[in-house]
C-alpha cells in the first residue's frame, strides 16, 4: 500500500530525514518510535504533504503511484488521513458540518455527486454508535472547548467517516489519560480492516498495549535503525534508547 524509498527531506535547508525506507501493506499496523527530534513527526508530515517540508531525494508511493507531486488535499482525496498532535479549533463550524464538507469534497475530486443527506445521516449514526460518541457532541463547534480526549476521539470519528486507505496517527496518545487512551484505541481497533493500514507515531509503549502493531520501527537521527515485532516496544520501554544508540553508533 505505502512504499517509502530512500526518503531524504528537511525544512529550511536542515536535513531531518536521511534515507527512510518503509513498506506498509494493507491490513497492517506499523508503529514508529524514537526519541525527541528523531524525525517521527517530520515523516508523518512529509507523507501527508505538508508544504513547509522539502523532499530532496527518494520517493513515496501509494498503491504503486508516486504522490510526491500531489498537494495535501490531493493526498487526502487519495486516501491519506493525518491525525494531528494538536488539532485546530474552528469556531462556528460544527463537527457534523465539517465532516460533511470533507466527505463531499473528496467525492467531488473523484467526479461523484454529494452524498445524499439520508446516506450521510445514516453513516454518521452508525459511526458515532460504533465509537460510542454522544450525538450532542457532533453539534459542537470543531474542537472548541474540547478536552484532549474529546479532540482525539473527534479525529478518530473523522477517520471513521472518511474511511482512509492509510491513517497516520501522530502522537495521538499525547496528553491522554488512561480512560481517554483506551477509548481512542478501541475506536482505532474497530476501524482496522484488511483494506486499510495504520501508521502510529508514538514516544511510549503504552499505546501499543491497546493498539497492537504488526511491526515496530525505531527512528533515530532521521534513519530507521531497528525494526522488529511488538516485543521491540517492550524492550525500548525497559531499556530506553541509549542502548540502541550504542548498538547502531548513532
Amino acid at each position: 500500500m505505502l512504499t517509502v524509498k530512500n526518503l531524504h527531506a528537511g525544512i529550511e535547508e536542515k536535513d531531518i530525514l536521511k534515507g527512510i525506507n518503509l513498506e506498509i501493506k494493507a491490513g497492517e499496523v506499523h508503529a514508529i518510535m524514537g526519541p525527541n527530534g528523531s524525525g517521527k513527526s517530520t515523516l508523518s508530515s512529509v507523507i501527508a504533504g505538508k508544504e513547509e517540508y522539502e523532499v530532496t531525494h527518494g520517493d513515496i508511493n501509494l498503491n504503486g503511484t508516486s504522490i510526491l507531486e500531489m498537494d495535501p488535499e490531493e493526498r487526502a482525496h487519495e486516501g491519506i488521513f493525518l491525525s494531528f498532535q494538536y488539532p485546530v479549533e474552528i469556531p462556528g463550524v460544527s463537527v457534523t458540518n465539517f465532516i460533511k464538507t470533507a466527505i463531499n469534497e473528496t467525492r467531488k475530486a473523484k467526479g461523484l455527486e454529494d452524498m445524499p443527506a439520508s446516506d450521510m445521516l445514516k453513516m454518521i449514526r452508525e459511526k458515532s454508535e460504533l465509537l460510542e460518541i454522544d450525538r450532542k457532541f457532533l453539534s459542537r463547534s470543531l474542537n472548541v472547548g474540547f478536552s484532549g480526549g474529546e479532540k482525539k476521539r473527534n479525529e478518530i470519528f473523522q477517520m471513521a467517516m472518511l474511511e482512509p486507505k492509510l491513517a497516520i496517527l501522530d502522537e495521538t496518545d499525547s496528553g491522554l489519560d488512561i480512560d481517554a487512551l483506551r477509548i481512542v484505541a478501541n475506536g482505532v481497533n474497530k476501524l482496522r480492516s484488511e483494506d486499510n493500514a495504520v501508521l502510529l507515531i508514538t514516544h511510549y509503549q503504552r499505546l501499543l498495549d491497546y493498539i497492537v502493531p504488526d511491526v515496530v520501527h525505531v527512528l533515530m537521527d532521521g534513519k530507521i535503525v531497528k525494526t522488529g515485532g511488538k516485543e521491540l516496544a517492550h524492550e525500548l520501554e525497559e531499556k530506553g534508547y541509549d542502548w540502541l544508540k550504542a548498538e547502531v553508533n548513532v
